[in-house]
């Protein structure tokens, strides 16, 4: 019990470093820049301490649960020696860690909101509901779709460089004919795929997968999947723009 506490002391500690910045950041420009006193100094000191150990407990959790899982998952995959059920599995993953996600919800509903004011969309409550919603299916489809080839490229040993690079210059061409109201929605929409539940188990499931593949180094094929999920909405939600 008592390594456990100091197991837990430590990541307090560590979450205390990684909040000092913005801590700092906010106490200068609150007390030297505008010259006032923190309002309600009370809430937010409570506020930080929740946060705090919100942050400290949420490092655990993935240590203890979220990280083994997606590796232990990715070690039972390959040696089943099933590509379908790999893929599978893989396209599931970003599909329901993404159509789930509370700021995609949002977004998808502000989205929603400014094309019916822009008068591409029937303004009633139905037409925007029924656009929010497709353009949520978009994304996870977009990131199950991701996950799915970033997985097939360590299992290939593709270099990701290659698919990144192409990705993005499949972006700027479509930035050019997408309508300008889907432009900027496209470009945000990739920050769905940073969410607290698939960073962590999508990228140890492609550690995972490298490590125990032959000839492939987790640090080199191991990672990507996350910087090629963010990549894909944007091209499916200007594709969505154009052909909605």
């Amino acid at each position: 019990m008592p390594r456990q506490l100091w197991s837990f002391l430590a990541l307090l500690l560590g979450a205390l470093r990684d909040l000092a910045p913005i801590i700092l950041v906010i106490g200068f420009f609150q007390v030297i820049v505008l010259q006032q006193p923190l309002p309600d100094p009370v809430p937010i000191i409570v506020g930080l301490v929740l946060v705090l150990l919100g942050l400290a407990l949420f490092i655990q959790g993935l240590e203890m649960g979220l990280f083994p899982l997606g590796e232990s998952m990715a070690h039972a995959f390959a040696d089943k020696g099933s590509l379908f059920w790999l893929l599978a599995f893989s396209f599931a993953l970003g599909f329901g860690t993404t159509v789930a996600e509370p700021a995609l919800i949002a977004v998808a509903g502000e989205a929603a909101a400014a094309v019916a004011e822009a008068g591409l969309i029937d303004p009633d409550p139905e037409s925007r509901e029924t656009y929010a919603l497709g353009l949520r299916y978009t994304v996870a489809v977009a990131v199950g779709l991701a996950i799915l080839v970033g997985v097939f490229r360590i299992i290939k040993g593709w270099p990701v460089q290659i698919l990144i690079i192409g990705g993005y210059l499949v972006v700027v061409a479509l930035t050019f004919i997408a309508p300008p109201e889907i432009v900027g929605v496209a470009y945000d929409s990739g920050g769905v795929t940073t969410s607290t539940i698939t960073v962590p188990l999508v990228t140890a499931l492609g550690v995972g997968l490298a490590s125990t593949l032959g000839g492939r180094n987790p640090l080199i094929d191991g990672f990507g999947l996350i910087a090629f999920a963010s990549l894909t909405p944007m091209m499916f939600v200007m594709l969505y723009g154009l052909l909605y």
